[in-house]
């Protein structure tokens, strides 16, 4: 094998190791920062056969229990249960909550297991249904969409 073709072998396995690094790097680093979806049912009882280890990132989803929410007067941490159609799971959370968060509400966690049935959420998001709409775009087609009286429908209906 000659020199120059040596060089140019050499290049070549330079840049497919550099290549094969950086995918190897960025899937750890992507697989570090997944957060899993769970619903307290799957957390309890396993998803798929497993269930989420004690200090795992997660996210759970469901509703709100009612009674259960317990807010410290001393400070915004709070206490809630979170539910599906199983087991209650426990959210402590430490924060202000969104304003939308209320008993038998939906919502999403994120944060940290800390044990079987208990999370650790950094995050709280409240879920609104999807016929939602703020007050004010409410009002501006109440007044673009006022309904027809019979006579203007008549109107309408002779200039056709």
């Amino acid at each position: 094998m000659n020199p120059r073709r040596k060089k140019r072998l050499g290049i070549i396995l330079a840049l497919f190791l550099g290549i094969s690094a950086t995918v190897g790097l960025m899937l750890y680093a992507l697989n570090q920062n997944m957060d899993l979806f769970y619903t307290p049912t799957e957390l309890v009882m396993g998803k798929e056969g497993k269930k989420p280890e004690v200090g795992q990132r997660l996210r759970i989803g469901g509703m709100v229990v009612e009674g259960t929410v317990k807010r410290d007067p001393q400070s915004l941490r709070v206490s809630f249960d979170l539910a599906d159609v199983g087991p209650a799971v426990t959210i402590l959370y430490d924060g202000i909550l969104p304003d939308l968060f209320r008993e038998g509400q939906g919502i999403v966690a994120q944060g940290v297991l800390k044990n079987a049935t208990t999370i650790e959420a950094f995050e709280v998001l409240a879920k609104h249904d999807e016929e939602y709409m703020p007050p004010e775009i409410a009002e501006a087609m109440e007044k673009v969409h006022e309904p027809l009286s019979y006579s203007d429908e008549q109107k309408q209906g002779s200039a056709q």
